[in-house]
């Protein structure tokens, strides 16, 4: 919803290059403060840092927003969720000790299915613009290639400061867009209360907040079970919908969310049947002395 407040008077490239500025510069603020300050050193280091800063955060946004401008936001979120099937794939091709099981290949059906429903594209909008369909499924690859590198990576720098490069590196990238793209400019922006409220959020929680919480968790569950975070975005961007816009929650909307969260069940089984076991199952008495 905040996205939407601040494209409302911004330009959408400009707009992320903005945001990316703010949360870089508060990252590297708290490292001065905490004299924390690190700069890359080693070959993971700079993997890191600029595989992850100059696709996830800079060509992932600027592919998205120029695709969107072809595209209907329905088409995006079905394209988009073809990340965790892609990321299977590039695990493959790289050293990744991610595997992928059949229970995760049935939770990715069945969340794709998910996505597919509550978005409810147009079959006439997904031919419509093959220009769009190939940005739009480009920033799908740029999220999903460095969430596949970087999680083989092991950085020397303290994990703030590897965010604080990677974020500043996308912003350089997003500020090349900005130059590069037609009528993405700051000179057309116009910086309203309700923009730079916006922007803030998206900048602190969102961009610092939302990373942070990405990269640690890629850190623990690996790309392929944090792929499936793109079939959430659009169950809450429904949910938000309905709380803050009053949109109604439509029968597609429910079924949606039922195939995604039996594609969670499904990726996770293994784990929630043992886990189920542990509780449900009485523990063994200890041998009587």
């Amino acid at each position: 919803m905040a996205t939407d407040v601040g494209l409302a008077d911004l330009p959408p490239v400009p707009f992320a290059a903005a945001r990316f500025d703010i949360a870089t510069v508060l990252l590297f603020a708290a490292l001065a403060v905490t004299d924390s300050l690190e700069r890359p050193q080693t070959r993971d280091d700079y993997v890191y840092v600029l595989v992850g800063g100059a696709l996830m955060i800079g060509a992932h946004h600027a592919f998205l927003f120029a695709g969107q401008q072809y595209v209907t936001g329905a088409v995006a979120a079905v394209l988009l969720g073809l990340v965790p099937v892609v990321t299977p794939a590039l695990t493959r091709l790289t050293s990744s000790d991610d595997r992928f099981t059949a229970n995760t290949a049935v939770g990715v059906v069945l969340g794709f299915a998910g996505v597919v429903v509550i978005a409810d594209p147009d079959p006439a909008n997904l031919l419509a613009s093959t220009i769009g369909i190939v940005l739009v499924f480009a920033a799908a690859l740029a999220f999903a290639i460095p969430a596949v590198i970087t999680h083989d990576t092991s950085p020397s720098m303290s994990f703030l400061a590897t965010q604080a490069w990677l974020m500043a590196i996308g912003a350089v990238v997003l500020h090349v867009a900005v130059l590069a793209l037609p009528g993405q400019s700051f000179a057309d922006a116009s910086w309203t209360l309700s923009a730079l409220a916006a922007m803030m959020y998206l900048s602190a929680v969102a961009g610092i907040g939302g990373f942070l919480l990405y990269f640690r968790l890629l850190d623990e569950l690996g790309p392929i079970e944090m792929s499936f975070i793109e079939y959430v975005i659009p169950l809450f961007a429904a949910l938000a919908g309905w709380l803050v816009l009053g949109q109604p929650v439509t029968l597609a909307t429910i079924g949606g969310f039922a195939c995604i969260l039996m594609g969670f069940i499904a990726a996770k089984w293994t784990t929630l049947r043992a886990e189920l076991r542990r509780v449900v199952e009485p523990k063994t008495s200890p041998p009587a002395d």
